[in-house]
C-alpha cells in the first residue's frame, strides 16, 4: 500500500501534473493553534526539482500557511486522484514564502500564468514523498475552473487588493504575523 521515497520519481511528477487540485496543510507550534488545510486550484503548481515544488498563492480570506511557514516552516502538500487509478501522494517538507519584488519572485513567477490576485509564492523543499492507496477516495469528474477569484481580483485592482491584504492577510487566525503582512506594514 503506502510507500516512501526521498524524492519525486518521474511517475510522481506525471501524476502531479494531471491533478487539477491539491491541498496544503500547515500548523502553528502552539497546541492551541489552529491546524490549516487549504485546497488550491488553477494552474498554480510547478515541480522545480525532485525535491522542490512551488505554487502561486492567490488572495484568500486568510493567510494561514504563510504565517505557519514563517513561524516553523512545516508544510505538507497532498495530491489525490479523483479520476483514474486510486492514488494519494504527499510531500513533507519546509516552506519558504516568496514575495513580489524579491529576486526569487523574479526568477520563479515567470513559470506561472499571470493570475489576478497572486499575492506570493510558496516554495517547498521536501525530504519525504509518500504514496498511499486512496482506495476509499470517490471518483469525481473535473468539469472546469471557477472564474470567481479571477474576476473578483481583477475588479479590485492593485490598490483594492493591497487594501484587502492589509485587512485580511497580515496575520493568522491565531495572531501570527505573515511575511506579506510584515511587508505591507513596512510600506
Amino acid at each position: 500500500m503506502g510507500k516512501q521515497f526521498e524524492a519525486l520519481l518521474p511517475e510522481h511528477e506525471t501524476f502531479i501534473a494531471k491533478q487539477p487540485i491539491f491541498f496544503v496543510g500547515s500548523a502553528p507550534l502552539s497546541e492551541e493553534g489552529h491546524v490549516n488545510l487549504s485546497p488550491k486550484g488553477y494552474d498554480s503548481l510547478r515541480v522545480l526539482s525532485p525535491n522542490r515544488v512551488a505554487y502561486l498563492d492567490l488572495t484568500g480570506s486568510g493567510n494561514e500557511t504563510s504565517a505557519h511557514i514563517r513561524e516553523n516552516g512545516r508544510v505538507t502538500i497532498m495530491f489525490c486522484a479523483f479520476e483514474g487509478p486510486p492514488n494519494i501522494l504527499r510531500l513533507y517538507g519546509k516552506g519558504t514564502v516568496i514575495l513580489p519584488g524579491t529576486s526569487e519572485w523574479e526568477e520563479l513567477s515567470p513559470l506561472f500564468p499571470p493570475i489576478p490576485g497572486a499575492r506570493q509564492l510558496i516554495a517547498v523543499d521536501f525530504d519525504k514523498v509518500q504514496t498511499s492507496c486512496g482506495f476509499a477516495v470517490p471518483f469525481m469528474a473535473y468539469e472546469k475552473e471557477r472564474d470567481t477569484l479571477r474576476k473578483w481580483a481583477a475588479h479590485q485592482g492593485d490598490d483594492g487588493l493591497t487594501e484587502y491584504w492589509k485587512q485580511k492577510n497580515v496575520q493568522s487566525l491565531d495572531g501570527l504575523p505573515t511575511p506579506l503582512g510584515e511587508a505591507l506594514v513596512g510600506e
